[in-house]
């Protein structure tokens, strides 16, 4: 075992112990000891543990453990304080910024034990108000946590999106063409993104290298039509050269899957494409023109030969936004600054609040007396922003049994109820489908939200069965949601079609915490499209008239 590893392990159980309340002497023995040994210039793997004794900086104590190790592989100290920790807090150890004090007020004060909650809550502002935060640490953190996640070669599309559109716009400049795109996943707008991915009708200038030094990417490899490079946030980057009589079926080869292209081809096989556009090829095929959104090699094809492609739902679609929280529970902007925003500058005909409940007590959630105070400002604002409207609704917490956290009287209150799972997230299959469906079943339920709990790069979600939670939204007449912030897009793309199938409806909302929030309806509306979605089947598509008329409806209707 090298000197490096067994400092790693002390330095560890160091942290832990300070985690737990350890007692401040020891824990300093141990990592001053982890700080000597991994300095020492001699390894001491085959120490006896007299000779461990004889250390400068171990003593007695530190030794037998470093023996204990050495010897056996494992620190039984070390394991027991391991199983009193959630994983997540262990993980988090590893994020530059954040000793065992902070840890202690993340994982007990915030109710935090995973760094996809941390860095959720990094983008929720929650760290600020906590005691040895404020603005410029958590900003730090949430930059170091995306430095975490950039190192696994995998980037949120929001996250490299800027980045993407201003490439392409300067290699155009640089490459001196407008027959310049982006392919890919980039262009089927994945939620997660490998590599970004252009398509150049032109030669490889000779230049290139010096091309991409100038852009600030390191150059890897250059092969016959296509060059591969990386950016400094780690992201790969290739760009691929062809002559401009194959632009457009070179574009649909790059764009779709592998599965997508190879059903188009195979009824292409004896037809010339030179000089075709995409929409040309499409047509040679029988077929209307497919949305690159749609290009997954799933049922697109065939839908788009029986011409019954969807027409797919466009920002400017939506009526209103549901689902967002004010300085009521833990938001950043007021009630009535979220609404004149979203009246003012979003031109929108309504906003759904959504502050927390009762039993998210980390969020600052709403107790029987503040619903009521908080419905009481809404009337107020609604007559001073008429025709405008803010609909009364709340984030109800769905507690471990599947019940909702207010009594029957309470939730009936509200114009809807957005229920949705924050706490006991380690579940398996059965139990979170169980959990859910309690809560669909519950008559003043409106909408489910964020369905599986994920957080994209950082945490996988609760298993549930997909195909019996929407059942039983059909059955219940309960909306699903599109959470359009870009850490979540829950309900995931992939089920949104079996979702309209069953006559269940969608709904995008930004889960916003501040007015800039309000922006992530966009990735709502990317993935809804990806989804095969139109706004025939978006709940915040309809009016506010409309939208009034349908709660009033599925109220009753339970």
């Amino acid at each position: 075992m090298e000197n490096k590893t067994i400092a790693r392990t002390l330095r560890l159980l160091s942290q832990l112990m300070e985690l737990h309340n350890g007692n401040p002497f020891k824990v300093k023995s141990v990592a001053n000891a982890a700080f000597k040994i991994d300095k020492l210039p001699y390894s001491i793997t085959d120490k006896s543990l007299t000779e461990l004794d004889a250390i400068d900086g171990l003593g007695k104590s530190i030794a037998s453990k470093v023996f204990e190790l050495i010897n056996t592989g494992n620190l039984q100290e070390l394991n027991d304080l391991l199983s009193q920790t959630p994983a997540g807090i262990v993980e988090m150890m590893q994020i530059k910024g954040l000793g065992p004090k902070k840890l202690l007020i993340i994982w007990k004060e915030l109710g935090i034990d995973s760094v996809g909650e941390l860095y959720y809550a990094c983008n929720e502002n929650r760290l600020i108000e906590a005691k040895g935060f404020g603005l410029k640490t958590q900003e730090e953190i949430k930059k170091n946590i995306e430095f975490s996640i950039a190192s696994n070669g995998r980037f949120l599309y929001a996250r490299v999106e800027d980045f993407a559109v201003n490439l392409l716009d300067i290699l155009k400049s640089e490459i001196k063409t407008d027959l310049c795109f982006l392919t890919g996943q980039f262009r089927r707008r994945c939620e997660i993104i490998d590599s970004i991915d252009l398509l150049i009708a032109a030669e490889i200038p000779s230049e290139i290298v010096s091309i991409l030094k100038k852009l600030g990417l390191n150059h890897s490899e250059t092969s016959k039509n296509t060059v591969q490079c990386r950016s400094e946030s780690g992201i790969i980057i290739r760009l691929s050269f062809c002559s401009r009589e194959d632009l457009g079926s070179e574009l649909i080869i790059r764009t779709g899957n592998d599965e997508h292209a190879a059903g188009l081809l195979a009824l292409l096989k004896d037809v010339n494409l030179k000089g075709k556009t995409e929409k040309e090829i499409y047509e040679l095929a029988g077929m209307s023109f497919i949305e690159p959104e749609l290009r997954e090699g799933n049922n697109e094809i065939e839908l788009s030969k029986a011409k019954s492609l969807p027409e797919l739902i466009k920002y400017e679609d939506l009526k209103g936004s549901l689902h967002n929280h004010s300085t009521w529970s833990d938001g950043i902007h007021t009630l009535e600054e979220m609404a004149v925003f979203c009246k003012n500058e979003l031109k929108l005909e309504y906003l759904g609040i959504c502050d927390h409940s009762k039993s998210a007590f980390y969020a600052n959630g709403l107790n029987e007396l503040r619903v009521a105070a908080q419905h009481r400002e809404i009337d107020e604002l609604n007559k001073k922003l008429f025709p405008f409207r803010i609909l009364k609704g709340i984030e109800s917490d769905i507690l471990y049994d599947g019940s909702l956290d207010y009594s029957d009287e309470v939730l009936a209150s509200f114009d809807f109820v957005v229920a949705s799972i924050h706490s006991i997230l380690n579940m398996n299959e059965e139990k979170a489908t169980e959990r859910l469906i309690k809560a669909i079943e519950n008559p003043y339920t409106s909408i489910l939200g964020h369905p599986t709990g994920r957080l994209l790069l950082s945490r996988s979600g609760y298993p549930i069965d997909h195909k019996k939670v929407i059942d039983a939204c059909a059955a219940n007449g309960v909306i699903i949601e599109i959470n359009a912030n870009p850490l979540r897009l829950d309900l995931d793309w992939r089920w949104h079609q079996y979702a309209v199938s069953k006559g269940v409806m969608l709904s995008i909302n930004p889960d916003a915490h501040r007015n800039e929030g309000f922006y992530d309806m966009k990735y709502g509306i990317l993935m809804a499209r990806k989804g095969g979605l139109s706004k025939e089947s978006c709940l915040n598509a309809m009016n506010l008239e409309q939208i009034l008329e349908f709660f009033v409806k599925q109220k009753n209707s339970n």
